[in-house]
């Protein structure tokens, strides 16, 4: 029975297989599954098995009877709710013990506009007969990267999310949750909703922006519309500006924060501070 690691090619699924060997699972029981072995040679060097998965067309004989299987979301939007039953499917023919799957902050009622597919996989899970337990992510904080090195380059960061507040926590502390449940008991058919213990406002995430650059950054809060007019002048596309648009109007509603402390009380300590995961960040 091994620990089946998907996307561990990815950002978050590499530092579930590292979180993983951190705790002391046994490298000959973690299998890091992606679409390319290739990379993920330096964790065959550390003796895990690697096997290569596609969400698209999972291949036979990757996940066996009595595995526990880490499904991260996929990156395919618009595919992910095909894909991802795929992988349930192969699961469920194998003769799998659990899924873990990682969702959205309050998929069922959230506006998200990434949330549909997370509500249909959630559903396909539940319906599967496997036990399964519910990681509902919340935002990392190392999405705001960019802004970061905008207002490094800038002196400013643009948004137009009023004072929305943001439950950030760092990819390692979903990681770190991530393999909490993969090795801990009591978790079957237990949904979290994950995210920091300090929600901030982008006014304070500009602030810490200054702190770590030493210098003052100035915050551009606008409306949505003079938002999408500024991303289209400096470049970007229709698609990718009304996705920034309209994640900002999410986060002034209210749909990136979280009141939780299910984040901190599966890694047994407290998030990690925004300014401490900023003060890493090269310019």
């Amino acid at each position: 029975m091994s620990i089946v690691v998907t996307a561990a090619t990815g950002q978050l699924g590499r530092l579930v297989v590292a979180s993983l060997l951190d705790r002391g699972v046994d490298p000959a029981q973690i299998v890091a599954t992606g679409r390319s072995t290739e990379r993920l040679s330096t964790f065959a060097q550390q003796g895990v098995r690697v096997a290569e998965l596609d969400y698209s067309k999972p291949a036979d004989g990757v996940i066996n009877a009595g595995d526990t299987v880490l499904l991260i979301s996929g990156s395919e939007v618009g595919q992910r709710i095909e894909q991802h039953r795929n992988v349930i499917e192969l699961a469920q023919k194998a003769g799998a013990a659990r899924i873990v799957y990682t969702s959205v902050l309050r998929a069922e009622r959230t506006t998200l506009a990434i949330a549909p597919e997370h509500v249909a996989t959630e559903e396909t899970l539940k319906a599967s007969g496997i036990a399964y337990t519910i990681l509902r992510n919340g935002w990392y904080t190392e999405n705001y990267a960019p802004a970061f090195a905008q207002a490094a380059a800038s002196g400013a960061v643009l948004t137009s999310a009023g004072d929305g507040r943001i439950s950030a926590a760092s990819r390692q502390d979903f990681a770190e949750a991530a393999a909490a449940v993969l090795t801990g008991q009591r978790h079957d058919g237990a949904i979290y909703e994950l995210g920091g213990d300090t929600a901030f406002t982008m006014r304070e995430l500009a602030d810490t922006f200054a702190a770590a650059l030493g210098r003052p950054i100035e915050l551009h809060n606008v409306s949505g519309e003079e938002h999408r007019a500024a991303l289209l002048s400096a470049g970007l596309d229709e698609a990718t500006a009304g996705f920034l648009v309209l994640l900002d109007r999410n986060t002034a509603d209210g749909e990136l924060v979280t009141d939780t402390a299910d984040l901190s009380r599966l890694i047994g300590r407290p998030t990690t501070p925004v300014a401490e995961t900023v003060a890493t960040w090269q310019v």
